[in-house]
C-alpha cells in the first residue's frame, strides 16, 4: 500500500501569530489553571478539617512566596478568564468581529483584568491588616 501525498490541514506552524490567537489560548490555559487552583482550594478546606496540625501545614504552605505568588496568579487567571468570557458573551451575541474592536477588546481584557487582580490584593491586604 504506498502513501499518497494529500494536502494537511493547517495549523499553527503555517498561521502568523495573532493578539486575539493568544488570548484564545490563553482562555483555554486559565480554565486549566483555575480547575489546577481548585484542587488547591480542596486541599486547604480537607486540612481545615482535619485539623489546627494539618492546617497550619496548609496555611505554611500556601501563605509562603511561593503560595502566594501561584494565589496572585491563580487570581489573575480568574479575572482574566471572567473578562475574556465576557468578551466572548458579546462575540456570541455578533458583536465586536471588526478589526478594531477586537484589538481593543484583547487589550481591555488584558488590561482590565491586571488591575481587577491587583485592586482585589490590595482590598484583601487591607481586609487582613497587612501581609
Amino acid at each position: 500500500m504506498a502513501k499518497t501525498a494529500r494536502p494537511l490541514s493547517p495549523h499553527i506552524s503555517i498561521y502568523s501569530w495573532k493578539f486575539t490567537m493568544l488570548l484564545s489560548i490563553l482562555h483555554r490555559a486559565t480554565g486549566i489553571a483555575l480547575a489546577a487552583g481548585t484542587l488547591l482550594l480542596v486541599y486547604w478546606l480537607s486540612a481545615a478539617a482535619s485539623g489546627a496540625a494539618a492546617f497550619a501545614d496548609a496555611q505554611g504552605l500556601i501563605g509562603s512566596w511561593f503560595g502566594l505568588l501561584v494565589l496572585f496568579g491563580f487570581s489573575y487567571a480568574l479575572f482574566f478568564h471572567l473578562c475574556n468570557g465576557i468578551r466572548h458573551l458579546f462575540w456570541d451575541a455578533g458583536y465586536g468581529f471588526d478589526l478594531g474592536t477586537a484589538w481593543a477588546s484583547a487589550l481591555a481584557t488584558v488590561f482590565v483584568s491586571a488591575a481587577l487582580t491587583v485592586i482585589a490584593w490590595l482590598a484583601g491586604i487591607s481586609f487582613m491588616g497587612g501581609l
